[in-house]
């Protein structure tokens, strides 16, 4: 029987880059990795496909699978709704796959609660100004919704201690493999082996018996 997979949470603020090391993670490990596509009311950017970087609903269609409890998890981020569809994330984690979901801290927390075998990671910039000028260099904000990014991620900084790592991106293949490592660490620790560790504990019983 498979093993089933980790479910991994990454966040960080606006303009850290958590979404393209994420896609660097699938390119290098593809055959170990899915990512969990969210549902939010945002209007798509430039080049955003429905399906692929979001699934993209207007507010009734998203509170109607509020009410039928079709999220993993959901909040409302400057003043749209993002999510995350429970059905893919179950069918991934049970094919043993190692899924990852990019949302910010309210939905972190409320996945750890419900489920608390999740791991959380906070992905840093190397500084305030570093964020700031990358927000600035993206070029798809205005300057008050960049102002409202800023004030939102000085927010989100008193919630980072409750994840369980930090990743800080100040380059993108070294912030790459820092997190796999870091979920390959993870995997192995024993509360997550406690049927492997029962199956070495029965063959030494065995053993005793003289029955092997």
């Amino acid at each position: 029987m498979k093993k089933k997979g980790l479910l991994i949470v990454v966040s960080g603020f606006a303009g850290t880059g958590k979404g393209t090391v994420m896609k660097g993670l699938l390119a290098k490990y593809s055959e170990q990795y899915a990512l969990s596509v969210s549902m939010t009311t945002r209007a798509p950017r430039p080049m955003e496909r429905n399906g692929v970087e979001y699934f993209f609903a207007d507010k009734e269609t998203f509170e109607a699978k509020i009410a039928q409890d079709g999220f993993v998890e959901y909040a409302c981020y400057c003043d749209n709704y993002y999510g995350t569809p429970k059905d893919y994330v179950e069918e991934q984690l049970n094919a043993g796959k190692d899924v990852l979901l990019e949302i910010e801290i309210q939905g972190a927390l409320q996945v750890k609660e419900k489920l608390p075998e999740t791991v959380l990671v906070f992905i840093m910039p190397p500084s305030v100004s570093e964020l700031y000028g990358r927000l600035k260099g993206r070029g798809t904000e205005t300057d008050e919704v960049i102002r409202q990014r800023m004030l939102r991620a000085s927010e989100e900084s008193q919630g980072i201690e409750q994840y369980d790592y930090i990743l800080v991106n100040d380059d993108i293949d070294t912030c790459v493999e820092s997190l796999h490592q870091m979920i390959q660490s993870e995997k192995q620790r024993a509360f997550r082996n406690t049927e492997f560790i029962e199956c070495i504990r029965k063959e030494f019983v065995d053993l005793r018996k003289g029955e092997i």
